[in-house]
């Protein structure tokens, strides 16, 4: 064990050197930690955030099914050009039943899911949608024929939007927040087949309407008249601008929540146990692949269509994986050139210890207790640079990590705006004057979801990071050690001293 006491008193004797190593090795397993506590804060932010925005998954009709299956009769004849023309694919509305939903309602993994029917409602006795100064005294707004598109006559919107769920609570707008109910109770399974309703409370002081009063719809034909009963009055953060403003349907005031059975009936469908469709949340967001598999096992894939929504959660972790991803290469990086600076570094003080070296192999110390006590002087001075990296890799990380989220997050949102614009302008010029009016109405939206960006990491050093750190320390001294040696150890005393 001589090589050890060897290895301790040279580092104690050249402290200078020493001094330089640790600075050196500092340095380096400073930065190390620094990637690995980054790497290790963003995969928690990716975690946390999944499990607080959960995972949500839709069942609705398959557009294949929607659209016949997908297939397209055609017919040609020469004796005339209207039966020349192939005829158009017919669009056949498929809602969902609701034993189907309940199916997937049965499975592992669901925390909750609603029923969804959507549909449109004209003002009846009792009560007046909110209008803009621009907007019609009517529910009809002019068609795009009136823009120049040719086809001419006005369509049909309807005063209110009628949402029908089979629980207000569970429904995105009341979970997350943009709408919260103030007064009266919220829609559960006890209002099916009721005529209850909540009602926006700018809606509800306008016509003078408060909990347990009653007003009358028209439905979307215009032909049944309903009398609703006004069982809560909610508040919502939603604001309409542009068109929405001026189209009273489209303005979130302008919603109404009923059970989805009434809004079933508002929008003419006759069969109460269908609904447009069904929202499942998850309680363990990161099983939504499996989950989505097992669901398809148990409804028809031509008729149902599953989809995931991850769109905010995917815009959250974006600037984190991108963290995440670079934290790895500076641990990769630094690593690497970690063990070529220490290997020239060590290798210049070999180079002056030659004569140390050749009067220890001639007298009979064997190559590797050189080495050995090479790397002794290296492991003590690992040891102290470990100390000091604990202690001072946390405030590096926290600087690094947070400046790199926060160009991360700026690059992030300046993509989605431009990808937000493009898709804007190329709604326009679909719905333009004489376009057919189809993506005017789609180049809009009536209410902007926005998404909280993680701008900071809770960056701490952990015990586990600190093990890694020393497992890499060992790494990059044992190589640096190994490949510096290479050069004088592998000549004879006789050669080292004459040399």
């Amino acid at each position: 064990m001589n090589f050890i006491k060897r290895g301790l008193l040279s580092l104690w004797a050249k402290k200078g050197r020493t001094l330089l190593l640790c600075a050196v090795f500092s340095a380096i397993l400073i930065f190390v930690l620094a990637g690995l506590t980054i790497k290790s804060a963003a995969e928690k932010a990716t975690e946390n955030a999944q499990n607080s925005l959960g995972a949500t998954v839709t069942l609705a009709a398959s557009r294949e099914a929607m659209f016949g299956g997908g297939q397209n009769d055609t017919s040609t004849s020469d004796s005339s050009s209207t039966d020349s023309t192939s005829e158009r694919r017919e669009f056949t509305s498929t809602p969902v039943k609701v034993s189907d939903a309940e199916k997937i309602a049965a499975l592992d993994n669901v925390k909750s899911y609603v029923l969804v029917t959507s549909g449109t409602a004209t003002a009846g006795d009792g009560i007046e949608p909110i209008t803009s100064s621009s907007s019609t005294s009517d529910s009809s707004q002019q068609g795009p024929g009136g823009m120049g598109g040719g086809m001419g006559g006005k369509m049909q919107t309807g005063d209110f939007t009628i949402t029908g769920v089979s629980s207000s609570a569970d429904y995105s707008s009341f979970s997350d927040g943009t709408a919260t109910l103030g007064d009266g109770e919220a829609l559960t399974a006890d209002d099916a087949g009721t005529n209850n309703v909540l009602i926006e409370e700018t809606l509800a002081e306008s016509n003078d309407l408060s909990v347990g009063d009653t007003f009358k719809l028209t439905d979307s034909d215009g032909e049944n008249e309903v009398t609703v009963t006004v069982k809560g009055i909610y508040s919502t953060t939603e604001s309409a601008s542009g068109i929405a403003a001026q189209v009273s349907m489209l303005n979130p005031v302008n919603t109404i929540y009923s059970y989805y059975t009434l809004a079933n009936t508002l929008s003419g469908n006759t069969d109460e146990d269908t609904v447009d469709s069904a929202i499942y949340t998850l309680s363990e967001p990161s099983k939504v692949t499996a989950f989505t598999k097992a669901a398809e096992k148990v409804i028809d894939t031509d008729t149902y269509d599953l989809t995931t929504d991850d769109q905010l959660y995917q815009s959250m972790i974006t600037p984190l994986e991108n963290v995440s991803s670079f934290a790895k290469n500076i641990v990769i990086l630094v690593a690497v050139a970690g063990i070529i600076i220490l290997t020239l570094i060590v290798m210049l003080t070999i180079r002056e210890r030659r004569y140390e070296i050749g009067v220890l192999l001639s007298m009979g110390e064997s190559r590797a207790k050189m080495i050995f006590q090479f790397f002794t002087e290296m492991f003590v001075t690992m040891l102290i640079a470990l100390v000091i990296a604990t202690f001072t890799g946390n405030i590096v990380g926290n600087v690094v990590g947070n400046q790199l989220l926060s160009q991360e997050t700026t690059t992030s949102q300046t993509d989605t705006q431009t990808q937000q614009g493009a898709n804007n302008q190329q709604g326009n010029q679909n719905g333009g004057p004489g376009g057919g009016g189809g993506g005017q109405m789609g180049g809009f939206n009536t209410a902007v979801q926005g998404s909280t960006e993680i701008d900071d990491l809770n960056i701490t050093v952990q015990p586990k990071e600190v093990a890694i750190l020393a497992g890499l320390g060992l790494v990059i001294s044992f190589f640096s050690i190994l490949l510096s040696s290479f050069g004088i150890l592998r000549l004879n005393p006789k050669k080292i001293l004459i040399g």
